[in-house]
């Protein structure tokens, strides 16, 4: 006989993804997750096995919405207009809660040697899957004609460019400078003129 189990699934998975976001992979144990769920150690490991599994679901739900927001972000009728959203989403995320938890991706791959292939799996196909997003929505007649790189290579650099964003977020922890520096991305991509035409 199969047990119901006797919690929402999702509202579990969200408090996970919080606990592992703050905490980081290493520092987080089956004890902090049953604390945070308030679902009971064993009922935990019942329902899920181990903690590599839960974070796995956890961060196939983060991914979820990180996808999400990205494309709505990314479909605007212009280069400049889809790029400031994009950077937008991407510092909002790194930076809304108190104290800010930065970059779940970035924090995550930080912990590569830890978290095991499947996990690692995980974020290698989230950044691909935004590269390309952002190739795709950047290809487009009106939006291509203003980028001074192919594309592709605008994807690549602006994926790179994200994830030394994330960087600066945890040494300086200033929005501000956060999106000074995306506005100097954009013209770099852009050119002066396109980056600050409205």
């Amino acid at each position: 006989m199969v047990m119901t189990r006797q919690f929402n699934e999702a509202t579990v998975l969200d408090k996970v993804l919080d606990v592992f976001w703050s905490q980081g992979w290493l520092a987080t144990s089956m004890a902090d997750l049953a604390e945070a769920t308030d679902v009971q150690r064993g009922s935990l490991y019942h329902a899920y096995a181990s903690k590599e599994h839960l974070f796995e679901l956890a961060f196939d739900r983060y991914a979820e919405r990180v996808l999400a927001e990205s494309r709505q972000a990314l479909d605007a009728p212009t280069a400049r207009l889809a790029l400031e959203r994009f950077f937008e989403v991407s510092i909002i995320s790194m930076t809304a809660d108190v104290p800010p938890r930065g970059c779940f991706t970035t924090k995550t791959a930080v912990e590569s040697g830890a978290i095991g292939e499947s996990a690692l799996h995980r974020v290698r196909e989230l950044v691909e899957q935004l590269e390309t997003m952002i190739a795709d929505a950047l290809s487009r007649d009106v939006l291509r004609e203003s980028l001074r790189l192919s594309p592709d290579k605008a994807a690549r650099a602006i994926m790179v460019f994200t994830r030394g964003l994330a960087v600066m977020e945890r040494i300086h922890a200033d929005p501000g400078r956060l999106r000074e520096l995306a506005a100097l991305q954009m013209t770099l991509l852009l050119g002066l003129e396109e980056s600050t035409r409205t």
